[in-house]
């Protein structure tokens, strides 16, 4: 019970500090400027239910996913790494906003992408790190019922992250228009070296399996 206990306090702080929530909010506050507070909600909500989900999902059964689909995760760090790309790149144009209609929020949501999907959840939440950890976990837990620490982990994570990006509204506010417009600036251009790094590790960690190909096709 209390090497399950001790396990438990380890998989929370590595999967909080991985996730990184704090570092997502100013991000979240850029990427939603404009939007009413109900709308960022929804999306936070969203989002932290799909990047739990998905690292519930790895966590269980990832090992036996990546096996039957030939991917590796140099390969899945790549694919995060090119979505908050295009992201970053949207961010750095800086175009002024499209006019809002008034009528109901569902027309003003169809003037913007929803971003609880991707890239909030994925990668910004779960992305190539937070699975990677949550596998290393389950592989390297006490006993027959690690899974219970790192799926409890992965849960109260999401959880402090919901209520955190739930604030990022009283951020927004406090920024205005100007604030927030010069904000999507700065973090467009640090999503995009996040994006570049995430990409370099994934190359990385594909290097030596295309070396070897390519030493086995030379020869």
């Amino acid at each position: 019970m209390h090497g399950y206990l001790s396990y438990s306090l380890v998989a929370l702080s590595a999967i909080f500090v991985v996730v990184d929530p704090i570092s997502v909010v100013p991000l979240f506050v850029a990427m939603t400027a404009g939007d009413t507070s109900e709308k960022r909600h929804a999306m936070a909500l969203r989002a932290c239910l799909v990047g739990a989900g998905l690292l519930i999902v790895f966590a269980l059964f990832g090992a036996v996913i990546f096996k039957f689909m030939g991917v590796t995760l140099g390969a899945f760090k790549v694919a995060g790494g090119i979505l908050l790309l295009l992201t970053a790149l949207d961010m750095l144009k800086a175009q002024p906003s499209r006019t809002r209609s008034t009528q109901a929020e569902t027309d003003e949501g169809a003037q913007k992408a929803d971003i609880a999907i991707v890239p909030l959840a994925v990668p910004l939440l779960a992305g190539p790190g937070s699975v990677a950890t949550v596998m290393v976990l389950m592989s390297k837990g006490p006993g027959f019922w690690v899974g219970i620490p790192v799926v409890a982990a992965i849960l109260l994570t999401f959880v402090a992250s919901y209520f955190m990006l739930r604030a990022a509204g009283i951020v927004d506010r406090a920024l205005g228009k100007s604030g927030n417009a010069i904000l999507q600036r700065i973090m467009g251009l640090m999503l995009a070296a996040i994006a570049i790094q995430f990409m370099v590790d994934g190359l990385g960690g594909l290097l030596p399996e295309i070396l070897h190909h390519a030493s086995g096709h030379g020869a």
